[in-house]
């Protein structure tokens, strides 16, 4: 009630002011030979006569009055266009944007005519159609037409691209190692920095210019990508006064209304993300001596310290069951420009979102199995069963904020990000062992994941036109935070109805924090020169980044000094009792449970702080061999290091700032394109790309996962992965944005890096580096006007693009002998097997329907990828895959009165569920994990003003 009474009150105190906007035309002019934007085009109204030029920027404006109207574009040596039925109406600005695309020496003045209706499809395909490189994109006037209120909503209508999860997108079929996303052009850590995408679910569409999908490398682009690199670009400069809100409410079925669902009590301030401090760790030294051990020194005042320690933490070590509530969300943003009288101008943008999710897992599966030793038995072993259900209570909350100032020719730029993300998960599991002992247990885990990053970004554009250059540089600092508060794991042994723990089963404590800082630096030169006597573009500049990261886990076990069956019954198998104060050892109780010194430490190698610095410098020209045929060709230089500093005194091993990757490496990049017809080209592309190792894989630590009961093992020798890129594509452009295109690619892959089992140990798996794989693939993309084929489907048009991708990794020396330890009777092996994280096929289609005039828009959209290899098994354990999860998801849009919009989704249709299982000969199959997600209805309505 107390929402609902802010948001009215809101809304009634701003609307008057923002239904003031003002309305007309406005857009960017591009020149099409150079997808560059083209500054000083004239831009004529053919009803009134009225004219403007376009900036530095390639923009223009025009206010006027609702009606219909036609401009006419020129500029000196390039076609004449004339947009005709350009509506004008309700009280906003008509986006039109422009190509224009130059003519030959000698021949008279081109004028092409196209209806408005058809420019804005027309412009996006003709930026696509004349790029040198290999690109694909979505507009801000698509985002509205598909109803996608997020990036990963959708870039998922641009071929090749899949989103995993709802938020992480993989370019043609590879994992996140080899597809990277960037924010304007500049790398930032994302909510999880250990991967190399964005949460695509963070960004709100409205606050967004564009999404660019770039497939092929090139010298200006960061050489760490493989599939593909996702460019989101924001805007700078509202076209008038924007205020919009968005409400959103999700319901499942299988997650909500559920009075199975575990939670436990957390902080106040939980539902905003972030913890009130309750959940912090209170020990100021962790690693406690002998003095804290009542089993060496009973004495009074060390029974008093060991009581007072046990009493800093939080008695709540089980979760409690409760009832789930539905998804919802809101979101507030707001945008305006400001012109001055001498012609500069200023513009705002401003955004809010907020978003709150529960979740149910019930009947979860997380599963280790094994070969048996008998080589004529084809059934895995089990090794570790775990079945039970898991609550989940996840928040996200953002801000963005925009300022830009802009004189005739010059343009700053300053974006400022915080995204906070605050995740609890509560668990409750039976744990069968069956490897050396058949021992069950019941086990308990409660969460806390606290999430942020903070960006601040400033750059800058000049137009130096006595030297006929472009200079844009850009400034951007990012804190990142992941910190695990008090991470609480009980398990206990149960045997024949009585409850207790052993010291390798003792319950645990766990806080995690990582902190990273991020800064990059970037100047890019634009030069137009000639070149073959025709026009080129020049381009050359450096960059620079600097990433820092402080990692540290501390560690405490808890114990207890209980042996009978009489004393383990003061636990009764109950989690919460274990701190119960009559529990608790102390000055009156010389009997119970106390935090075990022996065992509680941080541990050295899981602290540690490591540095990661890249200094790059390219140069590249874009030029025209024929009228017919164009390239880009590019060099890229990056010197890459890594510093680390840390020790395991197990080991040995003693780390002081130590240089531990240290590569100078000279990036080409070949683009060609050839138009062999009017609409039709023919693309070859060649690149040397790269992908580094995360900050945790190059490193000695050893990262628990409570959930799994898995530990992660670094590898501070592990080396970077290189990659020859060669691609060939044709492509046919038809109107009303229709296109069909088959490419071939190949990769080539120099030591790349996996996350496999380490034989001596089976609840550990560490990243390594293999020889050398292999990666072939074909795709086929098809849009298409179903107008064209039956007039009755005036609206409706398909979209659909396939991959099939065959990967080969050769094996290395101590893998080849581990797997042959483990063959069948019958079965053979090879010299190689697929890439890790690499689909065998993707597939992506969609038919929608979209009724401008009723204000009506709605599809069908499915996506799956083929079994992939999750984690690389040897002679003891199968290799683990992803199965694949079919997608299918519908969607309807309903433009209502006074610029109103309702949406209605479902997603799931088939009820998948998603699942990783454990593979052998003959498709023998177990459960790696299981997760049954249910389907989503999901309702949102939006307001712009």
């Amino acid at each position: 009630m107390q929402l609902n009474f802010l948001l009215n009150s809101f809304l009634l105190f701003f609307t008057p002011f923002f239904l003031l906007g003002q309305v007309g035309i406005t857009g960017t002019v591009i020149d099409g030979d150079f997808n560059e934007p083209l500054p000083f085009a004239n831009i004529l109204i053919k009803e009134t006569g009225d004219g403007v030029t376009s900036d530095f920027d390639g923009k223009y404006s025009f206010e006027l009055e609702q009606g219909i109207y036609s401009l006419q574009f020129s500029f000196v040596g390039y076609e004449t266009k004339i947009v005709t039925q350009i509506q004008v109406k309700g009280n906003e600005f008509t986006i039109t944007d422009v190509v224009l695309n130059s003519i030959a020496q000698g021949l008279e003045e081109v004028i092409v005519t196209v209806e408005a209706s058809r420019n804005t499809d027309a412009s996006v395909l003709e930026i696509q159609r004349k790029s040198a490189s290999l690109l694909d994109g979505i507009s801000a006037q698509a985002f509205r037409k598909i109803g996608a209120s997020d990036i990963a909503g959708a870039v998922k209508s641009v071929p090749g691209v899949s989103v995993q999860g709802g938020k992480y997108v993989y370019v043609r079929g590879l994992g996140d190692r080899y597809s990277k996303s960037i924010l304007n052009g500049v790398d930032i850590p994302g909510l999880d920095p250990d991967r190399n995408t964005l949460q695509m679910d963070l960004f709100p569409t409205n606050m967004l210019s564009n999404v660019l999908v770039i497939k092929s490398a090139r010298a200006d682009l960061p050489a760490d990508f493989t599939g593909g690199v996702i460019d989101i670009i924001t805007k700078d400069f509202p076209s008038k006064e924007e205020f919009s809100v968005s409400l959103n409410m999700g319901y499942n079925p299988d997650m909500h209304f559920n009075d199975n669902y575990l939670t436990y009590q957390g902080g106040s301030t939980d539902f905003l993300g972030f913890d009130d401090g309750s959940r912090k760790n209170k020990i100021a030294n962790s690693l406690l001596g002998n003095a804290f051990d009542p089993r060496l020194n009973s004495s009074e005042s060390t029974l008093n310290l060991v009581n007072r320690v046990s009493n800093q933490f939080d008695p709540q070590m089980a979760p409690k069951v409760s009832n789930s509530g539905m998804n919802f969300g809101l979101g507030i943003t707001y945008g305006n420009q400001f012109n001055f009288e001498n012609g500069n101008s200023i513009g705002v943008l401003g955004s809010l979102s907020y978003k709150n999710e529960q979740t149910v897992y019930e009947n979860t599966q997380d599963n280790l199995y094994n070969f048996s030793p008998d080589k004529s038995v084809l059934n895995f072993e089990e090794n570790r069963i775990q079945y039970g259900t898991i609550g989940g209570h996840n928040i996200i909350s953002s801000g963005l904020f925009g300022l830009t100032y802009k004189t005739k020719a010059s343009k700053y730029k300053f974006n400022g990000l915080h995204i906070q993300n605050g995740e609890s998960t509560s668990g409750s599991f039976r744990q069968l062992t069956r490897f050396s002992d058949f021992i069950d247990f019941n086990k308990f885990n409660l969460e806390y994941n606290e999430r942020s990053i903070s960006n601040a970004m400033f750059s800058g554009l000049h137009n130096l036109n006595k030297y006929n250059l472009k200079l844009e540089w850009t400034l951007s600092g990012t804190l990142a935070k992941v910190h695990d508060k008090d991470v609480r794991n009980t398990t206990f042994q149960d045997e024949e109805g009585v409850f207790s723990f052993q010291e390798n089963t003792q319950p645990k404590r766990i806080w995690r924090t990582l902190d990273e800082n991020n800064l990059v630096a970037k100047i890019d030169f634009t030069k137009k020169i000639e070149f073959l006597n025709s026009d080129a573009i020049l381009k050359f500049g450096l960059f620079g980044s600097s990433k820092e990261r402080d990692f540290s886990i501390a560690q405490f076990s808890v114990s207890s000094n209980y042996t009978s069956e009489s004393d383990w019954d003061n636990y009764g198998g109950d989690p919460n009792q274990i701190f119960n104060p009559n529990n608790l050892i102390g000055p009156n109780n010389d009997k119970g449970t106390f935090i075990n010194p022996q065992t509680t430490i941080i541990q050295d190698a899981n602290i540690f702080n490591a540095r990661q610095q890249n200094i790059a410098a390219y140069i590249s020209n874009e030029f025209n061999f024929s009228e017919k045929f164009k390239s880009i060709i590019g060099l890229r230089l990056e010197d890459y290091q890594v510093f680390y500093t840390g020790e395991n005194s197990q080991l040995g091993q003693v780390f002081n700032n130590e240089n531990i990757i240290s590569n100078m490496n000279l990036f080409p990049s070949v683009n060609f394109i050839y138009n062999l017809k009017e609409n039709k080209n023919l693309r070859l592309a060649y690149s040397l790309t790269t992908a580094r190792p995360s900050f945790k894989e190059a490193s000695i630590a050893e990262i628990f996962d409570p959930l799994s009961n898995l530990f992660f093992i670094g590898n501070i020798d592990i080396r970077p992965t290189y990659i020859d890129n060669f691609d060939i594509r044709y492509e046919a452009f038809g109107e009303n944005s229709q296109l069909f295109a088959i490419s071939a690619f190949y990769k080539n892959l120099t030591d790349p890096i996996e996350i496999a089992f380490v034989a001596a140990s089976f609840s550990n798996y560490k990243p390594l580096n293999l020889e050398t794989a292999n990666v072939f693939g074909l795709e086929i993309e098809l849009r298409k006007d179903l107008s064209t084929l039956f007039s009755m489907l005036e609206n409706w048009r398909i979209n659909f693009n396939g991959s099939y991708i065959i990967s080969d990794e050769k094996y290395s020396e101590d893998e080849l002998k581990l797997r042959r330890l483990g063959l069948r009777e019958g079965q053979t092996l090879g010299t190689s097997r697929p890439l890790q994280g690499q689909s065998p096929y993707l597939i992506n289609a969609g038919v929608e329907y979209n009724n401008q005039e009723k204000g009506f828009q709605g599809g069908l959209f499915y996506n799956v990828q083929g079994k992939t290899l999750q984690v690389v098994g040897n002679g003891f354990y199968p290799d683990v895959y992803t199965m694949p999860f079919n997608s299918l998801n519908f969607n309807v849009i309903k433009q209502l009165k006074k610029n109103r919009t309702l949406t209605f989704k479902v997603t799931n249709l088939l009820n998948d569920k998603r699942e990783s299982n454990f593979i052998g000969f003959n498709e023998e199959q177990r459960y790696f994990s299981l997760r049954h997600i249910g389907r989503t209805f999901s309702f949102n309505y939006a307001v712009r003003f």
